[in-house]
């Protein structure tokens, strides 16, 4: 069993898509100054993508160890 866990692929998709949502958090606004609506669903968008990304990477597995510690 411990071979098992072992052997588990360790996605690194959370955390793109925590980058990816931070780096659209933090520049769209400033490439899209001319069109601030573009600008503003830039930065909604990237708020989502990251908070998708933060529960990919922390939340999700942390509710996974709990159902097996039980």
């Amino acid at each position: 069993m411990a071979h098992n866990e072992h052997n588990k692929r360790k996605g690194n998709s959370g955390f793109a898509l925590i980058i990816f949502g931070a780096m659209m958090f933090f520049l769209a606004p400033y490439v899209q100054e001319d069109n601030p609506d573009l600008a503003t669903i830039a930065l909604i968008t990237g708020f989502i993508i990251g908070g998708i990304g933060f529960y990919i990477k922390f939340i999700r597995h942390r509710k996974k160890r709990a159902t097996n510690i039980s």
